[in-house]
């Protein structure tokens, strides 16, 4: 029990952490598409817009501009094919079909764009961050992509200095208002950036009432200003402010945001309808499998959170946290074999920080931990190894190791 009172408390921290950076990423009630990632998942951008090709009519005239050469019309048929794609959640083919148009024309800002798209959509966070930068990088004057950079850069990652991923993101949002100051997202946005780095001021409040004077239909700023107001102390002018949010919500990006909203603030139990009336709109989709899994992990509901995280895994098959999620579940529930299988998948996708934290106590740790329990030595063995393979130099696994290993 005590174990499990710690896996509660630190899937509680990760949802602190997870709330700041959401989006739902990712997310508005605007045109922003249908998902988070986180990223999230959460946030779903835009996708980059694909230039209309025109062919001649019978009669003569032509509607639109026609391609200057074979190579442009070749992009704007890869840049669609990608959209598609990212759209029926075909992700490896719609990176392929971005990755295209840069083999065509090497700095082109649409397909960065639509590469950080695709990666934020399987929170890929890292490769999100570097396609979004070359995106602002060729195309200095497209707010939408600065929104982009700013919501991957506060996602949570265990890799880099955190500290100046929220300060470029607040950099990032605060040049998405100055280019399009009309822009409620990026006010949002930058309200969520100095959230991150921990100031919840007059300024940030500002910044989500601004969104909301901007677009008085736009839930997620009212989610987020609840959440300001909550921390602030003034719960009786929060709790208005997120039944509003929740009976604006129209899709599932924006209940996915106001979900995380809930979950960040602790608010468990009002999270859960939220995020079913997401999954009425949308079974599969990955931030809200997320989401539900992480509230019912928290209430130590670990059969029930199995099923979401093994849908979220089949979605997302190339995004880390689902499959560590899943592996968690499984050791919470003493599915030894089970655990280690998944930790040993989502080693595959993690990053560097990623692999010290599937080393310990919530990984191939426990795992070994729960096979010297059943006495089986030689498979606490392999896990405690493999520990050590992903931290190497740490003592306790040695010693374990060693004791793993006596007669």
């Amino acid at each position: 029990m005590k174990a499990l009172g710690l896996l509660r408390a630190i899937f509680s921290l990760a949802a602190l952490g997870v709330g700041l950076s959401l989006t739902v990423g990712n997310v508005v009630g605007q045109d922003v598409g249908a998902d988070i990632g986180g990223g999230a998942g959460i946030f779903r951008p835009k996708n980059p817009e694909a230039k209309k090709k025109t062919t001649r009519t019978t009669t003569g005239t032509t509607t639109g501009t026609k391609p200057a050469n074979r190579n442009t019309a070749r992009i704007e048929e890869l840049l669609e094919s990608g959209n598609n794609f990212r759209d029926a959640r075909r992700f490896a083919e719609a990176e392929g079909a971005y990755q295209g148009v840069l083999k065509l024309s090497s700095n082109d800002a649409r397909a960065a764009y639509g590469l950080g798209n695709v990666y934020s959509d399987q929170q890929r966070w890292g490769e999100a961050e570097a396609a979004y930068r070359n995106a602002v990088l060729w195309a200095p004057n497209e707010a939408d992509a600065y929104i982009a950079l700013s919501v991957v850069l506060v996602q949570p990652r265990s890799d880099g200095d955190n500290a100046k991923r929220f300060a470029d993101s607040e950099t990032f949002a605060r040049r998405a208002v100055q280019i399009d100051p009309k822009n409620a997202v990026g006010w949002d946005r930058l309200g969520v950036a100095k959230q991150a780095r921990g100031i919840t001021n007059s300024e940030t409040e500002h910044a989500y009432r601004r969104a909301i004077e901007l677009d008085p239909q736009f839930a997620v700023a009212y989610a987020h200003l609840a959440r300001v107001l909550n921390k602030t102390g003034r719960q009786s002018e929060a709790v208005p402010l997120y039944q509003k949010a929740t009976e604006l919500a129209q899709d599932p990006a924006t209940l996915n945001l106001i979900a995380d909203s809930l979950q960040s603030e602790q608010l468990w139990p009002e999270s859960e309808p939220v995020l079913k009336r997401s999954l009425a709109l949308d079974g599969k989709n990955p931030t809200t499998l997320v989401l539900m899994a992480r509230l019912l992990i928290v209430n130590q509901r670990f059969q029930e959170a199995e099923p979401y995280l093994k849908t979220a895994t089949e979605v997302s098959a190339r995004a880390f946290q689902p499959l560590n999620l899943l592996a968690r579940t499984y050791l919470a529930l003493n599915r030894l074999p089970e655990a280690e299988t998944t930790y040993e998948k989502a080693s595959t996708l993690a990053v560097l920080g990623e692999k010290k934290q599937l080393a310990g106590m919530y990984g191939f740790e426990g795992v070994g931990d729960g096979y010297m329990k059943a006495k089986q030595k030689d498979s606490a063995a392999r896990a405690y190894q493999r520990a050590l393979q992903l931290d190497p130099g740490n003592k306790g696994l040695e010693q374990k190791l060693a004791k793993a290993r006596q007669n």
